[in-house]
């Protein structure tokens, strides 16, 4: 097993705000990916299709792990694939601003599947995420 992947990014903004946009479904729509439904409790299962103007994927996804306005946890997986990864988001209040850690633990279990779950997709992809589309969607609120 490889070391999962990590990224953290200091947002001006309270956690309360980062809660809000990592859990309810118009926001998620906003910055992230548009869910049908999505429940932050564990066992609730959600998806969402993702990918680029060549392919797109249903992403099959369980919540695992929630503690409020700290920490979401939650399966990622591929349809047909059996593989499954994990995503987690955790939040630290410092000051008036909240440090977000997400870690992607398993990218090397999907790698095989080809080009478009290549590792350094995600890393890519959740640079974007983290550092641009959620950042600049709970700054400018």
């Amino acid at each position: 097993m490889l070391p999962p992947f990590v990224i953290e990014q200091v947002v001006d903004a309270p956690a309360s705000r980062i809660w809000q946009a990592l859990t309810d479904k118009a926001q998620m729509k906003q910055w992230y990916f548009e869910v049908d439904e999505f429940k932050p409790e564990a066992g609730f299962h959600f998806t969402f299709t993702g990918g680029d103007e060549q392919q797109t994927f249903l992403h099959l996804c369980t919540i695992i792990e929630v503690v409020d306005k700290q920490k979401l946890r939650h399966s990622w997986q591929y349809e047909g694939q059996e593989e499954q990864t994990y995503v987690t988001w955790e939040l630290y209040e410092e000051g008036d601003k909240t440090r977000v850690k997400l870690t992607h633990e398993g990218l090397e279990l999907i790698a095989h599947h080809g080009p478009a779950f290549a590792t350094n997709n995600f890393h890519e992809g959740w640079k974007y995420i983290l550092g641009t589309a959620l950042k600049n969607h709970v700054e400018n609120k």
